[in-house]
């Protein structure tokens, strides 16, 4: 049975799909530029793009449901595996979805109805909002095979996306006598929309990092042996003239060397052992010495000696000062 598309509005789109499956020629899928899956980034960084499945077969799930949720971005994956996962009453979802006018529109059904059809996708995909055979709300889509049948509506009262399955002989009738506008999606024109399956990505995900965190260390290894073979060459075979660096060495080391023995003399010892001296000679005459000064390297002396010594003792020798002490000593003032 086919429907018609009198009085539709699509019946003259260039890249409109025949009435339930019906054959387009090459021209027209030309035409149409259908893009082919391509593998994404963490098939690059896994090294399973030749694993990569990028023409999948069409199939149409017996337990495929549908709704639509509110858009939170960064959260997408995350909130259709929730919702599809109570409404197929287990977290072993497939499911795929679209975005459009701020909400999540979506299919799934349970992986284990993809047993006996691996590699699949779900042509009514294609017709969710934002793809490539959606037009609007107001349209009936279509999508028969071996003779079950879906359709993808949205009710006109309240807007919910319904999701019709069943024989082909007893739905095509109930979708024909609704008040709309039918489209087929034929799944050799219309865009892919491959499912997303939650434990398979995060597996994949597993096997990327591992694989990139094993490069890696593989280029960290290579960079080592790298430096160790290049130092290695350096030490045996560049010429080596240390005879600079030995004359600036020893040169350093004897200023060193100067410097300390410079630092440690000093003339403290001299002038204790010149005090001594004095104290000991005014000891055997009854003097007195009163001042000992150092004054730039210099030293000066002045000590109080009996009037019967006032022209030296010893090693006293010096300049008598005028007057008289009031103990009667005479004070005289030396420079050695």
């Amino acid at each position: 049975m086919a429907l018609s598309f009198k009085n539709s509005p699509f019946a003259k789109k260039k890249d409109s799909a025949p009435a339930f499956g019906g054959e387009v020629s090459a021209p027209e899928q030309a035409a149409t530029g259908r893009q082919q899956l391509k593998p994404g980034i963490a098939e690059y960084i896994a090294g399973e793009t030749r694993e990569f499945k990028a023409n999948l077969k069409p199939y149409l799930p017996g337990d495929l449901v549908g709704g639509s949720i509110p858009h939170i971005p960064g959260t997408e994956d995350e909130a259709v595996w929730n919702a599809a996962s109570q409404a197929c009453s287990t977290e072993k979802v497939h499911y795929c979805y679209s975005v459009d006018q701020g909400r999540l529109w979506y299919l799934a059904c349970p992986s284990n109805s993809l047993a006996s059809n691996p590699d699949s996708w779900c042509p009514l995909a294609a017709a969710l909002p934002g793809n490539s055979e959606y037009w609007d709300r107001q349209t009936v889509y279509i999508y028969e095979q071996e003779g079950a049948a879906s359709a993808l509506r949205w009710d006109p009262e309240t807007g919910r996306m319904q999701v019709f399955l069943g024989a082909a002989r007893t739905l095509l009738p109930r979708i024909q006598s609704m008040d709309a506008n039918f489209v087929t999606v034929n799944p050799e024109v219309a865009q892919m929309v491959p499912w997303r399956n939650r434990a398979l990505r995060t597996e994949l995900l597993s096997r990327a990092s591992a694989r990139s965190l094993l490069l890696f260390g593989l280029l960290l290894n290579v960079i080592i042996i790298a430096v160790l073979v290049f130092s290695y060459v350096n030490m045996n075979f560049i010429k080596r003239d240390l005879d600079t660096v030995k004359r600036e060495t020893e040169e350093a080391s004897m200023k060193l060397m100067m410097n300390a023995a410079n630092a440690l003399q000093s003339d403290a010892i001299k002038h204790m052992v010149r005090v001594q001296e004095l104290l000991d000679s005014l000891q055997t005459v009854d003097g007195t010495l009163v001042r000992y000064e150092v004054n730039k390297g210099k030293a000066e002396w002045e000590a109080l000696l009996p009037t019967s010594f006032q022209g030296g003792v010893g090693t006293i020798k010096g300049e008598v000062q005028p007057g008289i002490e009031k103990d009667g000593r005479v004070r005289i003032k030396g420079k050695n």
